[in-house]
């Protein structure tokens, strides 16, 4: 292990591979924090589970909108660098909300104020975890291309670390730290990172302007031309300064040159954002490209996702700790690892609609443990809840990555050549879109229900609606390719 990051460490840098290693690790790590939010919106708001699910559901909408931030970075550069200013810019404004949170407490007693922050955050998170994939990518196409796997296996190994870290800690802190420490706490690892930024020169990965999804153009060339010989034609306007015939005549001249430019500058960013939003558009409004990513969205949107009130259920009604809840995290974690290693080992052969239909039968079996239960039936059976709940939160996690895998697969063999990485990030901004409008639709059945803190009476019948909702994506399965498999074209 310590050999194989030593070779990732020569071929791409101590600091770049720390940058790396660092953002997946806080990202993973975000759970510890938002153990806090969760119980900041029921304990300290007094909000019902369906508004907390609605605010939390708002809050992370700044992940669906991904590609914006892969086509800006790529088109519009800073002070002719496309990834580190990005990278600042993302930390910045994933930091400072958790900063005003932990320093006023009126931000963090009102849920307005509260819901505009966490999406800040998010936005930061988002634009962070677009850029620092864009950064890879660019690694390894310009230094060692053989280790693009190995690149990304760590990337993964870090954010697992930081999602276990973060979930074990985030429980205990709650039981031993006001929630104004823990967000103070937490924002300790977007300083480390903004610091981090410094240590990374971008033109030791970007020796030329380039993109990380193949959309630059011929314009963007011309563009650098423009720039050298506007800045000749400076140097030369300097140089005659000192002649008396010319010397009112070179500022004139100076003012007309910088304006010119910087109109050139403002054409040429327009022109490459009116073609990177073409060129997406026209591939992701191909059939086969828009068939399987429908079925994907379909599939989150039509199922209700009820896991906060889930969460009320559970510390309410069950009176679990927060240590508990942070170690059935831990577990889900674990539970994820378990059901990638399976379908690699067993799965990736199959067909994908058949995939697919297991996977939702699978998730409509471990939903039914969650009316288990709410209705106390395993008491009489002599299962306890902990042991209820980490079993669900194994179960669901594990058959959740058997639909998640093949989405990561399909995304990849979808993707045309040039414009792979803001498809993909489009890809995964749909699912995550997906999930948000599940979610939604998950707090609009709890509050139709009636389900509030302390009135948990229609749960069960709340989950039963959703595991029926869990068959609505079988019926839709047409729109996958009949022929595709989980092994990558």
């Amino acid at each position: 292990m310590i050999g194989w990051i030593n070779q990732l460490r020569i071929a791409f840098g101590a600091s770049f591979l720390w940058l790396v290693c660092l953002i997946y690790f806080t990202q993973g790590f975000r759970s510890f924090v938002w153990t806090a939010v969760s119980y900041q919106l029921k304990d300290n708001l007094k909000l019902s589970p369906s508004a907390s699910q609605f605010v939390s559901s708002i809050a992370i909408f700044p992940w669906s909108i991904k590609p914006l931030y892969g086509i800006l970075s790529d088109c519009i550069p800073i002070r002719g660098r496309k990834r580190i200013p990005y990278l600042i810019l993302a930390t910045l404004l994933a930091l400072g909300p958790w900063l005003m949170l932990g320093v006023s407490a009126s931000l963090r007693s009102s849920r307005v104020h509260l819901m505009i922050l966490l999406t800040v955050q998010n936005l930061g998170s988002a634009m962070a975890d677009v850029v620092i994939d864009a950064m890879i990518a660019e690694a390894v196409r310009l230094e060692r291309a053989s280790f693009a796997g190995d690149l990304q296996s760590v990337s993964w190994m870090a954010m697992a670390l930081g999602g276990i870290c973060g979930s074990l800690l985030g429980g205990y802190a709650l039981e031993n730290l006001q929630i104004d420490k823990i967000f103070l706490l937490f924002s300790v690892l977007p300083t480390i990172q903004l610091f981090s930024c410094g240590l990374v020169k971008e033109n030791s990965f970007l020796p030329e302007p380039s993109t990380s999804n193949g959309l630059q153009t011929r314009s963007q060339r011309v563009l650098d031309e423009d720039k050298f010989s506007n800045m000749s034609k400076t140097i030369t306007l300097r140089r005659k300064k000192g002649h008396k015939n010319t010397k009112k005549e070179a500022p004139v001249e100076s003012e007309f040159e910088i304006s010119g430019k910087d109109v050139s500058l403002a054409s040429q960013w327009l022109r490459s954002l009116k073609m990177a939003c073409s060129a997406l558009f026209k591939a992701f409004r191909q059939p086969m490209i828009l068939r399987p990513m429908a079925w994907f969205f379909l599939a989150n949107v039509t199922v209700p996702n009820l896991s906060t009130i889930m969460f009320y259920y559970q510390s309410e009604v069950l009176n679990l700790e927060a240590s508990f809840l942070g170690t059935a995290r831990v577990v889900g974690w674990l539970g994820l690892m378990l059901g990638t290693f399976i379908y690699n080992r067993y799965l990736k052969k199959m067909n994908l609609r058949r995939i697919l239909m297991w996977a939702h039968v699978g998730l409509a079996l471990s939903s039914l443990l969650d009316v288990v239960l709410v209705s106390r039936s395993n008491t009489s059976l002599g299962i306890s809840d902990k042991v209820m709940v980490l079993g669900g939160s194994v179960l669901a996690d594990g058959i959740n990555q058997f639909k998640f895998m093949p989405f990561l697969i399909m995304s990849g063999q979808l993707c045309p050549p040039g414009i792979e990485g803001t498809l993909f990030a489009l890809f995964m901004s749909i699912n995550n879109l997906g999930s948000t409008v599940g979610s939604i639709v998950g707090a609009g059945l709890a509050s139709l229900l009636d389900i509030s803190s302390g009135s948990f009476d229609n749960l069960a019948l709340g989950i039963t609606i959703q595991v029926l909702c869990t068959f609505i994506p079988i019926l839709l399965l047409f729109l996958i390719p009949k022929e595709a498999t989980g092994i990558p074209a």
